[in-house]
């Protein structure tokens, strides 16, 4: 079965087919950098990081550019409001880069933490400001937007014309006229539905470039059509992004890229869904907005206990990147209670011993897996089958059942590509319980132990038994003999 992904721009499931058989050209809309990295970042970072990892696993070399918007986005209407990072700047009497820089490196270690790959370019969109006015002379010269007063706005009804605005989220102008209000300093436009190319700046606006038409800034959709254009040229195969974008961000988007291009720009649109907290939309005013940092100490009023890195990446790969995620304690303590399984069983791998014949066929579990990925990365399916073999290797373990040297070795390097490198887990326990040196310490106390047994010291040897489950590590004696495992 080749890979397939779910394309929003023509609703269906796809067999993927790169522009270019051998390389991929990777677009996804980053964060915007003023606030600390919160839930709402961490289910696209890692979705797309899952393709990321997935593509370069199927071998095709990949350039992947996310962006970081640190200039011109402005909430709810991209023409209207304040600009975060600059009112951030005013109030704390700091240049609006310091801003941006702040924060774009709490995000950066907030990926760190969920072993979210970097990206191979991460541009900013405040260093592509050439990029994006030389956009938006393109759309000038092609007919598509006009000046007024020193901004420039997209014609949304003469492009709908010829190419038909909102295909994305599949919005019809005429009904979006109808539902749209007039709004106060919109007098300029000659639509209520044109939006922003650049927009002259107020006086009291401190992020400001020159620029043939006045003296402003660009658009917020603006960024995103200049920078991939620009990596990844006119056309490329995939943009993705949050479902909360596909309207208008993305619609605007497609707009711009054709209207300065005259084709459309990605080839396949991917969108992850929503998530919620305990069944609501996460916001500030609901009292559950809720910080990846908050979320790694606990320190929220809604969180019962801290949660890892790993057990928020594990939790949003254990549902499919299409379906809505409600995060709730009892969901993340069953997601933490899955992962410590399944690292305890990729542990288990180096404890089981090598037999003369094979009761199982590691090529199952590797056939299954890439079925389930290539399936529109369907990372539940993955890690159910994974699951499945859990059971498998820890009777492996116990001595039930037997495999041989090559297909345990297999059956280890198809485990830890799909847990590590496909879907970029790590084993926190082990790598905060410094296993490297625990290993041969542990080892040799189990020794002492087994002559303590041997010896019929019962008391030395249940003393060491004990010892060692108050520190967090569980002995397990078995038919094959002796193995732990950290609590």
């Amino acid at each position: 079965m080749e890979f397939s992904i779910y394309n929003t721009l023509t609703r269906r499931k796809e067999r993927f087919e790169p522009l270019d058989p051998t390389r991929v050209g990777l677009y996804v809309c980053g964060p915007t950098v003023y606030g600390d990295p919160h839930l709402g970042h961490a289910r696209p970072a890692v979705t797309f990081d899952l393709l990321f990892r997935y593509l370069l696993h199927l071998g095709y070399k990949v350039r992947y550019v996310r962006n970081i918007t640190d200039v011109g986005h402005l909430e709810h209407d991209a023409d209207e409001g304040d600009d975060k990072i600059a009112k951030k700047a005013r109030l704390e009497q700091l240049e609006p880069m310091e801003v941006a820089h702040y924060y774009t490196e709490r995000y950066h270690r907030a990926m760190e933490a969920l072993n979210v790959l970097s990206p191979s370019i991460e541009p900013h969109a405040s260093g592509h400001i050439i990029e994006q006015i030389e956009l938006i002379k393109m759309i000038l010269e092609n007919g598509y937007a006009y000046e007024s007063n020193g901004s420039v706005y997209f014609d949304v009804r003469k492009y709908d014309e010829k190419y038909g605005y909102g295909r994305l989220s599949g919005r019809n102008v005429e009904d979006m006229m109808t539902n749209t209000r007039a709004l106060d300093g919109q007098d300029d436009k000659r639509s209520p539905l044109d939006f922003a190319l650049w927009k002259k700046a107020s006086p009291e606006h401190i992020m400001h470039w020159p620029s043939p038409w006045s003296e402003g800034f660009p658009g917020w959709h603006l960024e995103c059509s200049a920078m991939s254009t620009k990596y990844l040229g006119e056309k490329f195969d995939i943009h993705g992004g949050g479902m909360d974008l596909m309207f208008p961000h993305h619609d605007c988007e497609i707009a711009q890229s054709t209207a300065a291009c005259g084709c459309d720009a990605a080839k396949y649109w991917m969108h992850n869904n929503m998530i919620t907290i305990n069944g609501q939309k996460m916001g500030k005013s609901l009292g559950n907005f809720i910080t990846l940092e908050e979320l790694f100490t606990g320190k929220h009023k809604l969180l019962t206990q801290a949660y890892s890195p790993m057990t928020i990446r594990f939790f949003v790969l254990q549902a499919h990147y299409r379906s809505t995620l409600d995060f709730s304690n009892e969901a993340l303590q069953a997601a933490e209670k899955g992962l410590d399984r399944l690292m305890k069983a990729v542990d288990a791998l180096d404890k089981i011993n090598p037999a003369a014949t094979s009761t199982v066929n590691p090529a199952e579990l590797e056939a299954r897996c890439t079925e389930a990925l290539n399936d529109d990365l369907n990372s539940p399916l993955a890690i159910a089958a994974l699951f499945d073999w859990v059971r498998t290797i820890n009777q492996l373990a116990e001595g039930t059942g037997s495999i041989t040297a090559p297909d345990l070795a297999q059956l280890k390097e198809i485990v830890h590509r799909y847990v590590f490198d496909i879907l970029g887990l790590r084993n926190e326990k082990a790598v905060a319980g410094g296993n490297d040196l625990m290993s041969p310490l542990v080892d040799m106390l189990l020794e002492m132990r087994q002559k303590a047994k041997e010896d019929k010291d019962w008391a030395l040897s249940d003393k060491i038994r004990d010892r060692l489950t108050a520190i967090g590590i569980r002995v397990k004696d078995g038919k094959e003999g002796v193995n732990w495992e950290l609590t």
